[in-house]
């Protein structure tokens, strides 16, 4: 058993302090950050070639956005898989990094999927990697690259993100052993055995077998190349998970510094940034 692992044993009080993301910010604060992911989002849908609500998954009708693509081309794509503590957002609050990669011929996709508790977390992991095969079989019709796919996403997205560069998944869904060029988690969860010891659990209803079977850190073998990110002001438990994932897949690190966990993604925004700068290499 992982240290992260044994977090499920510490008393709930414990845990619950290590993983409140909003511990790192005042309600003002978190609310001005929250209403930037959605106006920055809107604008994106300015961007020529973008296309809206295009459904990914017959079985859910769950939807994605695309936005920078171009006639003519295949552009290499960045799909960023929203937070929320797989309870709250949505693809309306993460298109905000597009009008930067378009500028730079990357496309960007973000992908709804059914909050819980409407859904459990194997639901919510199946519509993410049905999104990715949607983008992967259609590539040539949607004008993007499929041997370019980059994946990210910040907090529970980060867990989704890792959950789709696992291995073993894949045969299902028709794709290659592994279809992403890299990943780019922020602020992510890679061991739930803690999450299922925690206030989360009262909307999650995470079972021992998802905790075994959807943890990224219990399945490290074959993730693409990465880059693992945190920002300086996150809560201990985040950090903890970053630098285990980290050292599990042999990525760096990157902590970014004047950021919490809010706000880190909209680094996103400006390629001048250590994080965007990450983002830009993996391609």
């Amino acid at each position: 058993m992982s240290d992260l692992a044994a977090e499920g044993a510490w008393p709930r009080e414990r845990v619950d302090a290590d993983y409140t993301a909003r511990a790192c910010v005042d309600a003002a604060t978190f609310e001005r950050i929250i209403g930037a992911y959605a106006e920055l989002s809107r604008a994106a849908r300015a961007l020529p070639g973008s296309r809206c609500d295009l459904v990914y998954d017959e079985t859910s009708g769950e939807r994605l956005d695309l936005f920078g693509t171009a006639p003519g081309e295949a552009r290499p794509v960045f799909v960023f898989i929203h937070g929320g503590y797989w309870r709250a957002l949505s693809k309306e609050h993460s298109a905000f990094m597009a009008p930067m990669l378009a500028g730079r011929g990357i496309a960007t996709a973000v992908p709804d999927y059914t909050l819980a508790p409407k859904a459990s977390l194997t639901e919510i992991v199946r519509q993410m990697r049905a999104a990715l095969a949607y983008l992967w079989h259609n590539a040539a019709d949607l004008g993007i690259d499929r041997d370019r796919i980059v994946v990210g996403g910040s907090s529970a997205g980060g867990h989704l993100a890792g959950a789709l560069m696992m291995t073993g998944w894949q045969a299902a869904f028709g794709l290659p052993a592994q279809p992403l060029k890299a990943g780019l988690p922020i602020s992510g969860l890679f061991e739930l055995a803690p999450i299922a010891a925690s206030y989360v659990q009262e909307w999650m209803s995470l079972t021992a077998e998802e905790v075994e079977r959807l943890s990224p850190l219990r399945h490290p073998a074959g993730a693409p190349r990465s880059v693992v990110a945190v920002a300086a002001t996150e809560t201990a438990g985040f950090h903890r998970q970053t630098r285990a994932y980290a050292q599990a897949i042999g990525a760096p690190e990157l902590t970014v510094p004047g950021r919490n966990h809010f706000d880190i993604v909209l680094d996103l925004r400006d390629a001048d940034t250590a994080l965007a700068r990450a983002l830009l290499g993996l391609f």
